[in-house]
């Protein structure tokens, strides 16, 4: 098997094969350690490269499998963490130059649970500062590339976690969505990322507990996968009020007459021709499955990005306002932009954002009394070319993203699998979303979706980064 096979492996197979002493754990680390650092001169998708904890901690889990220890499900398998996603002993840098990094001394409970079951964190992978638009350049760390076209962005905000996906550099990442920011970058990099319901996996960091609408969740390149890595960090904790009770069963449904309320555009935003057409494909396959299929509108998605603005600005407001105070020409401008935006609104137009939440999601789980699943194009476009973005768009938020932030708002679960590729190469998401804690319908899904339309095999034409870009 040759480096670049042991890197594109499956995450389930990699840890089959190490069990089985068939791969040694210091070989597959090793392997996409050298990719990483052949590749990231391309893509940027790294704000810290752990190689040399990476390396000390396969040679422990090589030593484990030998002695016969009983070993957990992501045994020796590599994975990648984003940057605003505390991981002991590495640097914990936001993306910032506005604040000086901070090396946290214990875990992130999902990451945590990753570790305990065995994974092996080779890096911290960029993201916007502060996470706070689906787009990942920021001051410390530059532009981050999509490894389908270089020229191109990978989303965001957890866009350095779904280039390095599926440019083959570990096949695991836990990611963060704040209004999209697992779920856009998953669609511009071809592979899979799920938001999953508020509560499910602990949200122990969001000083927000009771009002939070930003998830840690899980991306990968398979849809076993994804499954996989969701299993080790859901479950019950004291510090997420969302999360103080085992996540209930997800009452099994079949894709054979599974009911999808179909939205080819989303709000009162359109969904251009080319995606519209890759998305509406897919569809059809879950149809021809024997998916029953509705296409249908849906008034209690319009007008919504203004609630999220409030929300979304008022929270940066709160938590970063004292750096723009100190350290605001060190800010990215749309950050800046969107604290003060965020200074500028009332108590009575933040209750009322909330009061618009709730309403949201009491119309959300409506569509599930006639649903199993709602399906949606992930975003209403392709993934642009860096030199055509607008750097100002208000609020970090631009209207390609609108199917997105509905679901950080009303807490359902959302995930985005591929649905396939335009003429020039560039990767398109379909967006599933299921009741709460429907996780287990979503996966069966994409797994279908994966099995009928063979995308997760792709692999991207990644090249050094050429000058004009």
């Amino acid at each position: 098997m040759t480096s670049e096979e042991v890197c594109f492996l499956p995450a389930t197979r990699l840890a089959r094969l190490i069990a089985a002493r068939e791969l040694s754990p210091v070989d597959a680390v090793e392997a996409v350690l050298d990719r990483a650092q052949q590749l990231n001169p391309s893509l940027n998708a790294f704000a810290h490269l752990a190689a040399d904890q990476a390396r000390a901690a396969a040679r422990r889990a090589q030593a484990a499998v030998m002695a016969g220890d009983r070993l957990g499900p992501l045994h020796g398998v590599p994975i990648t963490v984003k940057d605003n996603v505390a991981v002991a002993g590495l640097p914990l840098g936001h993306g910032s130059i506005a604040v000086e990094p901070v090396i946290p001394d214990q875990d992130a409970i999902a990451v945590a649970r990753a570790r305990a079951a065995g994974a092996v964190i080779i890096g911290k992978t960029t993201l916007p500062e502060f996470a706070h638009k689906v787009l990942t350049v920021n001051n410390a760390q530059g532009i981050t590339h999509n490894p389908w076209n270089l020229a191109h962005s990978p989303g965001g905000s957890s866009g350095g976690a779904g280039a390095a996906l599926a440019a083959g550099i570990a096949p695991l990442a836990i990611a963060t969505d704040g209004g999209g920011s697992i779920r856009c970058p998953a669609s511009w990099n071809g592979v899979v990322g799920l938001k999953p319901t508020l509560g499910r996996i602990p949200g122990e960091a969001m000083p927000d507990g009771f009002g939070n609408f930003a998830y840690i969740g899980p991306m990968a390149r398979h849809t076993d996968d994804l499954a996989l890595l969701l299993s080790v960090m859901e479950g019950p904790s004291p510090a997420d009020p969302f999360a103080l009770r085992p996540p209930p069963a997800d009452a099994p449904v079949a894709v054979q007459g599974m009911r999808i309320g179909w939205l080819p555009h989303v709000g009162e935003h359109r969904t251009d021709a080319v995606t519209a057409a890759i998305t509406e494909r897919a569809v059809s396959a879950l149809a021809n499955a024997g998916a029953e299929v509705e296409t249908l509108s849906a008034p209690c998605f319009e007008g919504l990005y203004a609630v999220y603005a409030v929300l979304a600005s008022t929270a940066r407001a709160a938590r970063y306002g004292h750096i723009l105070d100190t350290a605001g020409d060190r800010m990215t401008p749309t950050l800046r932009d969107c604290i003060v935006q965020g200074r500028g609104w009332s108590a009575v137009q933040w209750l009322a954002a909330h009061d618009r939440r709730t309403a949201l999601f009491r119309a959300v789980q409506a569509l599930f009394e006639r649903f199993d699943i709602l399906a949606t194009p992930t975003t209403t476009t392709t993934a642009p070319r860096l030199d055509s973005i607008d750097p100002g768009y208000p609020g970090g938020y631009p209207a390609w993203a609108v199917a997105l932030h509905p679901f950080n708002l009303s807490g359902h679960p959302a995930l985005s699998t591929p649905a396939g590729f335009t003429d020039d190469g560039l990767p398109v998401g379909l967006q599933l979303v299921g009741p709460w804690f429907g996780e287990r319908r979503l996966l069966m899904a994409s797994a279908a979706l994966e099995a009928m339309l063979g995308l997760a095999e792709r692999r991207p034409p990644v090249a050094p980064v050429p000058a004009h870009i």
